[in-house]
């Protein structure tokens, strides 16, 4: 990996999890995500927030991604997310051709980055701790509400 882009995944993935904490702060379900620039810019930020506004569709990466506003093209962007996306926001990126994706755990979910690896999307799984440690609470404590997240 790129020297540079790896020492500034620690600040990104901090964005992330400010943004996941927020979150569950609000009730809802303790997933971040920030979408970064090919200058290391946080471009857009955003949290989970399917249970704050009742909106199925509104997962971290999306709502990053939404928060970023129009670009000509993705390709030079990274979304870091502080859990492996499920298929849906691993279809954003696809989608857009978001280049890089780095992911803060994938313990407690295992999406669709296996798959976006396969199709050339430079993944980087950091098994974070602060990561781990949100989501294997929010389980067991709210495994209804996780499992309709996640559409089971």
């Amino acid at each position: 990996m790129d020297e540079r882009i790896e020492g500034r995944i620690d600040v990104w993935l901090d964005v992330a999890v400010d943004e996941a904490r927020r979150g569950l702060a609000e009730g809802g379900i303790p997933i971040g995500a920030a979408l970064v620039g090919p200058d290391g810019a946080v471009l857009g930020r955003g949290r989970n927030r399917r249970v704050q506004d009742g909106d199925p569709s509104t997962h971290a990466e999306t709502a990053a991604f939404r928060d970023a506003g129009r670009r000509r093209h993705y390709r030079d962007t990274t979304m870091v997310t502080t859990l492996s996306p499920c298929w849906y926001c691993s279809g954003l990126v696809r989608q857009f051709g978001i280049g890089r994706l780095v992911i803060g755990e994938a313990t407690t979910f295992h999406g669709g980055h296996d798959w976006l690896a396969e199709h050339g999307v430079a993944v980087t799984v950091v098994d974070d701790p602060r990561c781990v440690a949100l989501m294997s609470e929010f389980v067991a404590a709210h495994p209804d509400l996780w499992f309709e997240d996640i559409g089971e």
